[in-house]
């Protein structure tokens, strides 16, 4: 029986799925498979999430859109593990806070601090920290250094508000050691664990793009690429992200 949002059945999706919050970046991920975006199957349109099955390097992989959020992304990752997924990797962006931290730039999340409602939700109020899975972030840590690409490895908060007027945010979170601000990464993190410690042999990271940074002077509006560019540095992540997910090291044991 299909699930109520991903109208796809098991099998449909290949163990190893990426997740991007945007339609559009889905489509253009499936376009890199093999053979082109003609090559690849539509598991899924509807409520506008895109889901694309087909092979890299001639390893089966999925693209599967979350949306933008927690609750959205916590929803999508659900209905996957019921489809028998058991890789899956965000590929997003953020906001860099970090020290250092530059658009354009990649950051891999080693962890994600659970400032959200729906992992607040999941945990009822209780302090946990969603942390992703180790051997996926070595290998995105792997392909980044292949591609030559800047990259940073560390924490990201995930947050529900992106536009937030409090004077301190960013400062606060920054001087904690966090990287970047983004919207999915707890939850999804969260959700990995839990099924695992059921049983089930499933792994969470996520690899983004800094789409701007925030600053003592510098806000959101000041900082975002302009689309053009922005493309182009995602470009990067994108192809950081299938390399590593189709990598000996991912794939072993699927």
């Amino acid at each position: 029986m299909p699930q109520i949002h991903l109208r796809a059945e098991p099998g449909d999706y290949a163990p190893i799925v990426l997740l991007p919050g945007d339609p559009n970046r889905a489509t253009t991920m499936a376009s890199l498979f093999d053979g082109g975006l003609a090559a690849a199957r539509k598991v899924n349109d509807h409520r506008l999430l895109y889901g694309y099955t087909g092979t890299y390097g001639g390893v089966p992989v999925s693209v599967q859109t979350t949306g933008m959020g927690a609750p959205s992304a916590a929803i999508v990752v659900e209905e996957l593990l019921r489809l028998g997924v058991r890789r899956l990797i965000r590929v997003g962006t953020c906001g860099g806070i970090g020290r250092g931290i530059r658009t354009g730039e990649i950051v891999i999340a080693s962890a994600a601090a659970p400032f959200d409602g729906t992992t607040a939700t999941f945990l009822h109020g209780e302090p946990y920290a969603p942390a992703a899975d180790f051997g996926l972030v070595r290998a995105l840590v792997d392909a980044a250094e292949a591609e030559r690409a800047a990259y940073h490895v560390g924490l990201v908060c995930t947050v529900d508000v992106f536009y937030n007027p409090d004077a301190d945010y960013f400062s606060r979170w920054a001087a904690r050691g966090v990287l970047g601000f983004e919207m999915e990464s707890s939850a999804l993190f969260y959700l990995a664990a839990r099924a695992h410690a059921a049983g089930d042999d499933v792994r969470a990271a996520t690899i983004l793009t800094v789409s701007d940074v925030l600053g003592p002077n510098v806000t959101s509006e000041d900082s975002y690429l302009p689309l053009d560019e922005l493309e182009r540095r995602t470009a990067t992540m994108l192809r950081v992200a299938l390399a590593a997910a189709t990598s000996p090291a991912v794939t072993a044991g699927l």
